[in-house]
């Protein structure tokens, strides 16, 4: 018989207490530009995976063991206090996993999947290109087929964590005379292959989490496709809805549910309030009262969307109005935190406990653009979840090679 929740939640409870270190002030945080991070996730991810808690929504064929979400939400709430392997939930467990459980094959669901769940593996997505924007369907990184390889060239870049990732679901173009969105093809790509390179990128906020890759000659055998060829895109849209949920932090395949810790700790609002001595402020407790309700509602939505999907209710593409209020959410609070301590969120100094909240503005803009822009997914809530009319695109049905191209693109 399947365990019932309540003695899930009870055996995890004692397993975590007996070996999982707790979060404490000196817990270090995990920045995830910085390689001991990623080492410190893999022997977390190790860990849970030996105690039997790595993977709970994942099939057991492959590693996990195979349980409903409710599982997973109960294994997050008496994870709270401990260190957990957050770094690698986004993009590994909760986006390119997924991916090859709905599209890979057998042996990579097998091999990946279960490496990736023990923290052997870790996986990155390599989809933007330096000249694309947000129209990924239109990547003109190219495999071309020599005699039974397949030979990859052009670049990649906004890579979260490629720096640390040993493969990378990398979309490319194999066909040019059929329209943009059937010429594609999906490869799984080691980081080390002999003819890619990698250059880590610096953001203003001094974080270099994102990587560019250039892909010169980079040889792979058919094992390497991911699903059929000349079918990327339809693996690159079960990525695309897996993204979208993970990045709202509505996935049921992410490994654990503790906060994050230390200087990119989500904000709390009602501390904020209480420590700058705004508790009596009426208008301050209205800012932070609004925020904490939209928090509210974003669980709520995440949940409603994930099992109406699930059952059949709801299309795939619902995922797009989770991934748009969680940033709609995340700006709301942001700003809030921000309107509340005015100029000491950014003036305090490197001992103060709110320049961290200045920090975070500063890349304000990030839940806006990850997991496709705040646009595209209102976009496609117009078109694939209320029926709108599509828009107009000149290069709808037209082969690729024919379409007018920047000359960077050309």
């Amino acid at each position: 018989m399947t365990e019932s929740v309540a003695a899930f939640r009870k055996r995890a409870e004692l397993w975590l207490a007996a070996n999982m270190p707790m979060l404490g002030s000196d817990t270090p945080f995990g920045d995830r530009a910085d390689e001991a991070t990623w080492r410190r996730a893999r022997e977390l991810q190790r860990r849970l995976h030996d105690g039997g808690f790595a993977g709970i929504c994942y099939p057991s064929e492959y590693g996990g063991l195979g349980l409903d979400y409710a599982y997973q939400i109960a294994f997050n709430e008496v994870a709270e206090p401990y260190e957990m392997p957050l770094a690698l939930n986004i993009p590994s467990l909760t986006i390119c996993g997924p991916t090859l459980l709905d599209t890979g094959s057998e042996d990579q669901k097998r091999t990946h999947i279960a490496a990736a769940l023990r923290g052997d593996e870790v996986l990155c997505q390599l989809l933007s290109e330096p000249s694309g924007g947000s129209d990924l369907a239109g990547v003109i990184t190219r495999a071309e087929r020599r005699a039974d390889t397949w030979v990859l060239n052009g670049a990649k870049t906004w890579s979260s964590s490629a720096f640390a990732a040993d493969f990378g679901l990398c979309l490319a173009r194999t066909d040019w005379s059929l329209p943009k969105h059937e010429g594609l093809t999906m490869f799984l790509v080691p980081l080390d292959a002999p003819g890619l390179s990698l250059r880590r990128i610096r953001q203003v906020n001094g974080s270099a989490e994102f990587c560019e890759e250039f892909l010169d000659d980079v040889e792979l055998g058919d094992e390497h496709v991911v699903g059929e060829v000349g079918g990327g895109w339809a693996v690159a849209s079960r990525q695309l809805f897996h993204e979208r949920r993970a990045v709202a932090k509505g996935s049921e395949y992410a490994n654990c549910g503790a906060a994050e810790s230390g200087r990119g700790g989500p904000i709390d609002l009602v501390k904020l309030v209480e420590t700058t001595g705004q508790s009596g402020d009426r208008w301050a407790r209205r800012l932070a009262g609004r925020a904490l309700a939209h928090r509210i509602v974003e669980k709520a939505l995440g949940e409603h969307v994930f099992r109406g999907v699930a059952s059949g209710r709801m299309p795939p593409a619902s995922g797009s109005m989770t991934r748009l209020y969680y940033a709609e959410c995340e700006n709301l609070v942001l700003d809030t935190a921000v309107a509340l301590l005015g100029s000491e969120s950014v003036v305090g100094g490197d001992d103060s406990p709110f320049t961290s909240i200045g920090e975070k503005f500063l890349s304000r803009q990030t839940v806006n653009i990850g997991g496709g822009t705040t646009e595209i997914a209102r976009n496609i809530i117009a078109e694939r979840v209320l029926e709108f009319p599509r828009e107009h695109a000149a290069d709808r049905g037209v082969p690729f090679k024919d379409v007018r191209r920047n000359r960077s693109g050309a």
